[in-house]
């Protein structure tokens, strides 16, 4: 594996293995110094076009525990804002000797172009609508962690999945790994391409909460939307928010998700959001160490990431 685009990249056994390199590294944390010299003289480099506060910031927290050098690149403030382009900053990050590239941006397709243009690996942090492979790693991750197993588990992705790489990422990846993937949300935040994606559609979610293991509330994207998808907040947090009396007809071992920010009121009630079997921080934690073992399996070469150093 060169890359990380998009989760359609990863078999069964490169996703699994991913998994489990990150369970090995997550021992990290619970030492009194949480590095590792896996990575020392390498390079990586964040390259942000767009926000992020959990990913950047987890992104550089697992760089510096494998000892790399972390340089961090954000639109705002730097060339970028004078108009250079993505392929002259590539070219710029080529020149420098970038081992590896973790890139967000608001196209879709943009971290496969920059996949062309440099010789170091490139990791898809966002890009777009399109994907966000590593937060799906995460999501798989946090299931596996708490209910023991993927295969056969029945998850629902409820909110806005029109404009969410969260849910296409998770989608491809959870179907990989043998879980059934169940979409929920109003007809108008539903993508014309659902139809090939390897998954169930549903607009009641009052129906599909009973049958589900895991279910994973969205973000509704506001800033993507220029138009109206739906009449107000309060109808849609009547239909589709995870209030007390929904998360009531779960079952009693059924988790709830949520890849952040969350709107607290409209997609999900405070009271769910805080109870215990609300995954919300431990996938923020999980991230750390999930994105410690892609770097390593894209950087690290074929050193043992725990152990025999």
């Amino acid at each position: 594996m060169r890359h990380l685009l998009s989760t359609a990249d990863l078999g069964h056994d490169e996703a699994v293995l991913i998994l489990d390199t990150a369970r090995e590294l997550a021992q990290i944390g619970e030492r009194s110094v949480k590095k590792l010299p896996t990575l020392r003289g390498r390079t990586v480099v964040n390259l942000f076009y767009e926000d992020s506060t959990r990913t950047r910031t987890s992104f550089e927290l697992a760089a510096k525990r494998l000892s790399a050098d972390v340089i961090n690149f954000s639109a705002k403030g730097s060339s970028v804002a004078k108009g250079e382009s993505l392929k002259d900053t590539a070219l710029t990050l080529q020149a420098m000797g970038a081992d590896g590239v973790v890139v967000r941006h608001g196209a879709s397709g943009a971290a496969h172009r920059l996949a062309n243009w440099v010789d170091g690996s490139v990791v898809n942090a966002g890009d777009g609508t399109h994907e966000h492979p590593t937060q799906a790693l995460l999501d798989a991750y946090t299931m596996r962690e708490r209910m023991g197993r993927l295969a056969g588990l029945r998850v629902a992705i409820v909110g806005d999945v029109l404009h969410s790489r969260v849910a296409r990422s998770n989608v491809l990846l959870l179907h990989t790994l043998g879980a059934e993937v169940t979409l929920v949300a109003p007809p108008t935040l539903v993508p014309v391409s659902v139809g090939t994606w390897p998954c169930q559609v549903s607009y009641d979610l009052d129906e599909v909460l009973p049958k589900s293991d895991v279910v994973m509330m969205l973000r509704v994207q506001a800033e993507r939307m220029n138009e109206a998808f739906f009449p107000t907040a309060r109808e849609y947090s009547r239909r589709y928010g995870l209030d007390r009396d929904r998360f009531a007809l779960m079952g009693e071992d059924a988790i709830v998700m949520h890849p952040g920010p969350m709107v607290r009121g409209m997609e999900i009630s405070a009271e769910v959001a805080d109870s215990p079997r609300a995954t919300v921080t431990r996938q923020v934690a999980n991230g750390v160490s999930v994105r410690m073992a892609v770097l390593y399996l894209l950087l690290g070469g074929s050193e043992p990431a725990i152990g025999q150093r």
